[in-house]
């Protein structure tokens, strides 16, 4: 008996343990090995370059170190254009890389305003050290040569200049500057001896001219030269030969040696049979290969934007070595002992070529030509960077790096071939939509057969007999590709997208994203590789200006085109221009834009259609006129009949307003409500609405004693951020307005006091989820709100913001986040049966998919029969971050500035896209995948279960009649 209950026992045991672990699988969420990279992608980037440097004048270098404006410091590998290493600073002035140099492995850069001088290993971009400047404003700073070598590095500041040693930071010596409140400080020049020099402009149109002793910092001369044609030193003003200040005004050259105090000597321009542009005030570029020796005795010198001269200086004269016309880009180089000058020239718009010539002689060298043509839809050339080194036959041999007005790198090898090239607009994406990919053309013949008329039955028979028949040719086709492909290696079997066999999946999970960056260009880009399919360049666009991009019509409307309009508004005018395109192929329209010659203020798309299908854009100016895009004769009737229904508003976050309008029948606009918000104390930072595409499945919520609570779903519904205008901790507080956009009505008014930015806030349904920073407890908080009708539906077929009597009930909860929060968005997906996730994007680079639920403000601190029975978890203040949560796992994304989501075909899928520095791609299933079956699944084994039953009941059926038929004989 004993032995039997142990027995049990043991069997118990074993059963529990087996449950347990399959509970673990069960509800572990991860992703495999094999999985990464198949439904998802990154790109990373750094940004349009403000330094570069090649590591090595040879022809076996393969990186290039630069510097960007995003402040980021990274390499690139010369081969493939790949980030060999890369780091982001801070944003913003904290982090602005304002020099970089480059010595041997090692590359030194100054941030922060001349407050953070480091080191950094070129090879792994691991830091060596960094050294805390003293306080003033960054001047100018460059590697100082002596005998032993270059050991030291000069930062000039506003008041002093301080000598470092290149080895660890340290400061050797640091000296005022005279007369620095009057004088400014701009160049530094040391040839390798003892001394190094400091040129400052006075504000009385004179120049200082200090001579520093590296060693002890004393100052061993000091001039003061009247030069009353000089009007600043930068661009116009260079170290040439040695120790030769040369520097150029209007019409003529002026040469003040350093060392000495002798007279300025002018050189008039025309005596070289030059001539400068009118109205353009000429730049030096001179280049010294090395702080161990003196400046080049060659520089160049700019007479307009395409006219350019190579000059020399010895024994106080100017000599013309190569007079430079038609120019684009020049640049010196230098390997070994060899010092060229690459010379940019254009034929065409995309056919550009570069040449190299001796800076000794003005000779072009033979054999250097480089050929090659731009893309047409690019930018024209901004910076050229020339890597040199000498060939085998001591020959000058070299690369070049191109860098365009549209952020784009290439970089490019003799004859012309080009190797790489890096979009780095991509790194300031500003707006992105995703459009549905076209039918293809078996699935375009059937759309096409239901819009057809036929002459009777058998004509829509026949055109049915044909369009399955290409039916059949086509999946003929596929299963051909197939065997063929399976035949191949499997790292040959990809199929390499393109713009000419993009089409839509059975799912729709594949799409076409349409970016949108900060300097004009236009990207379409496949969702599921991150292919860039096409890019136009915008030349028309200035830095600064603003987007809207509206999706007038998408591919559903078979034959016609889809077609996007994006709004750009200018910074300095504010006047705004459309531009019209079709997002599939990145071809601008035929279709002609209206000219606006007022500022735009609002912009709606409107559900109204033309006869083409195409979404109508009501677009309210300054003086709240109304231009209509597409405005045919159908659409203003149709707009005149909905105009009673037609509201918007306008914000103006400097007085502190909002407006409500109305749109009349002869589309003139009225105000019928107006919120003023004090701006004494409190100034607006977000308005914003519901998105106009998600979708509502529930309309209530079933509590636990099974009655409903229903859900005040108001489509109009603003959700208004105000922050504090003082700014001290104990004072600041956030106020959340929500307004009804038609009748300017409050429906709730909430503060969250000792409270600041940057706020985030996702609105949808009848919830509102914002994240704020609490200045008390110093850490993130997020707060839900979230709206009822009550248990009784006041109109169950329709909402009207006019005949709303009632105000919603509110529930609000707050949470701690333990974390820093970028951004938050929600999932969104096609019929809205799923259950939403919010998406966070965290400062550590993770992104967090959340689940709606842990954000219910109806969450229980003592759990009841009915919170349970409506699956609530008991509040806790603390919100989990678990790390199955993470949708990019070890893929981390820097300086994350959107999130966007879209549904796909599939109702447990959700689309996402996350841009910022980095671009990331995905999907997410928030209530797992119910609609498909996993890429795991065994068909095999199915399959075969499902033939031995069938074989199995055969065989059992003829054994039952056969027992029949004996018992019957019996």
């Amino acid at each position: 008996v004993h032995a039997g209950i142990l027995e049990d026992r043991a069997v118990m045991v074993v059963f529990c343990s087996v449950w347990f672990l399959l509970s673990l699988f069960e509800f572990s969420a991860a992703i495999y090995e094999d999985q990464v990279g198949k439904f998802d992608w990154r790109r990373q980037y750094v940004g349009k370059p403000r330094f570069a440097y090649f590591d090595t004048p040879t022809q076996s270098s393969k990186k290039l170190v630069l510097v960007t404006e995003k402040n980021v410091i990274a390499s690139l590998n010369l081969r493939t254009g790949e980030i060999l290493w890369r780091q982001v600073d801070k944003e913003g002035p904290e982090g602005d890389v304002d020099l970089l140099l480059f010595y041997g492995q090692d590359a030194v850069t100054v941030s922060g305003g001349g407050r953070m001088l480091r080191s950094w290993d070129t090879n792994i971009g691991g830091l060596n050290w960094e050294f805390l400047l003293e306080f003033g404003s960054f001047h100018t700073g460059s590697l100082i040569g002596s005998e032993e070598g270059v050991r030291f590095i000069a930062i000039v500041k506003k008041t002093f200049i301080s000598l470092h040693y290149l080895s660890n930071g340290h400061q050797k010596w640091i000296e005022a500057l005279p007369e620095s409140d009057v004088v400014h400080y701009e160049l530094l020049y040391s040839d390798g001896g003892a001394t190094v020099y400091v040129v400052g402009m006075g504000a009385d149109s004179h120049l200082a001219v200090i001579q520093y002793d590296i060693n002890d910092g004393r100052i061993i001369q000091q001039l003061t030269i009247s030069t009353p044609w000089i009007r600043q030193l930068r661009h116009l003003c260079g170290i040439v030969g040695a120790g030769n200040l040369v520097c150029t005004d209007s019409d003529s050259l002026w040469i003040l040696p350093l060392q000495s105090e002798q007279e300025p000597v002018q050189v008039a321009i025309q005596s070289l049979e030059l001539e400068l542009a009118e109205e353009f005030e000429g730049r030096i570029i001179t280049t010294q290969s090395s702080p161990l020796v003196a400046s080049a005795a060659q520089f160049i010198l700019q007479l307009s934007d395409t006219h350019y001269a190579l000059l020399q200086l010895h024994d106080g004269t100017f000599s013309l070595l190569r007079d430079f016309t038609q120019v684009v880009l020049v640049s010196f180089a230098t390997t070994g002992d060899k010092m060229v000058a690459a010379v940019m020239t254009s034929r065409n718009k995309t056919a550009l070529s570069i040449n190299l010539y001796s800076a000794d002689y003005g000779r072009r060298l033979l054999d250097t030509a480089m050929n090659f043509n731009l893309d047409p839809n690019s930018g024209q050339p901004e910076q050229l960077y020339i890597q040199a080194f000498l060939k085998k036959d001591d020959s000058v041999g070299y690369r070049a790096l191109v860098q365009t007005f549209d952020h784009a790198l290439i970089f490019i090898q003799q004859p012309g071939r080009i190797i790489w090239t890096r979009d780095e607009a991509l790194a300031e994406v500003v707006i992105m939509e995703m459009v549905d990919l076209p039918l293809t053309g078996t699935q375009a013949e059937l759309e096409g057969e239901f819009g057809k008329k036929a002459d009777g039955p058998m004509g829509m028979f026949m055109k049915r007999l044909s369009s399955q028949l290409i039916l059949l040719q086509a999946w003929s086709y596929h299963l051909l590709k197939m065997f063929y492909n399976a035949r191949k290696p499997r790292n040959h079997s990809k199929n390499e997208i393109t713009i000419e066999n993009l089409a839509r999946d059975e799912f729709n999970l594949q799409k076409m994203m349409v970016m949108v960056t900060a300097s004009g260009k236009l990207f379409g880009i496949d969702s599921g590789t991150g292919t860039i399919l096409w890019k136009q360049y915008l030349e028309n666009v200035k830095p600064g200006s603003s987007f809207k991009l509206a999706v007038q019509r998408t591919t559903a409307h078979f034959p016609h085109p889809p077609q996007c309009t994006l709004i750009i508004k200018d910074k300095e005018t504010g006047l705004s221009s459309l531009h019209v395109f079709n997002p599939i192929f990145g071809k601008r329209s035929q279709i002609n834009p209206p000219a606006l010659t007022r500022p735009i203020l609002q912009s709606l798309l409107l559900p109204i259609v033309d006869q083409d299908y195409a979404k109508v854009l009501l677009l309210i100016d300054d003086e709240h006129k109304v231009t209509v895009f597409p405005s045919s004769r159908n659409i203003l009737q149709q707009l005149q009949n909905s105009a009673p229904i037609i509201f918007f508003y306008l914000v103006d976050p400097v007085l502190g307003k909002l407006n409500g309008y109305s749109l009349h029948k002869d589309l003139s606009t009225e105000e019928i409500w107006e919120v003023v918000i004090p701006t004494d104390t409190q100034k607006i930072v977000i308005v914003k609405g519901k998105r106009s595409s998600e979708h509502v499945h529930s309309q209530g919520r079933v509590m636990g004693d099974r009655s409903v609570l229903y859900k005040y779903l108001n489509p109009n519904l603003l959700v208004v951020v105000t922050e504090s205008t003082d700014t001290h901790h104990e004072r600041t507080f956030i106020c959340i307005y929500l307004i009804d956009g038609v009748t300017g009505r409050i429906t709730h008014e909430s503060v969250q006091r000792k409270a600041r930015g940057p706020v985030n806030i996702v609105h949808s349904e009848n919830w509102v989820v914002y994240k704020y920073w609490n200045t008390k407890s110093r850490r993130n908080e997020i707060t839900v709100l979230e709206l009822y009708e009550g248990t009784e539906q006041y109109n169950s077929t329709a909402f009207s913001s006019m005949d709303r009597p009632i105000s919603p009930i509110i529930f609000q909860q707050s949470y701690i986040f333990p974390s820093a929060i970028s951004l938050v968005e929600s999932t969104i997906t096609e019929k809205g049966i799923t259950s939403r996730h919010l998406l966070i994007a965290l400062h550590s680079g993770g992104i967090l998919s959340l689940p709606k639920a842990f954000l219910d403000p109806r969450r229980p601190e003592v759990p009841s029969e009915q919170s349970r029975e409506e699956n609530l978890i008991p509040y806790s203040p603390e919100l989990p971050i678990r790390p199955e949560w993470y949708i990019n796992y070890n893929q981390s994304l820097s300086r994350v500035r959107g999130i966007y989501t879209a549904p796909s075909g599939l109702e447990s899928t959700c689309l996402v896209v996350v841009y910022g520095l980095d671009i990331f791609q995905t999907r997410v299933y928030p209530s797992k995948q119910f609609d498909v079956l996993k890429d795991d699944y065994d068909y095999v084994l199915i399959s075969s279960v499902l033939l031995g039953l069938v074989f199995t009941t055969m065989i059992t059926k003829r054994l039952a009649q056969v027992k029949l038929l004996n018992r019957a004989w019996r």
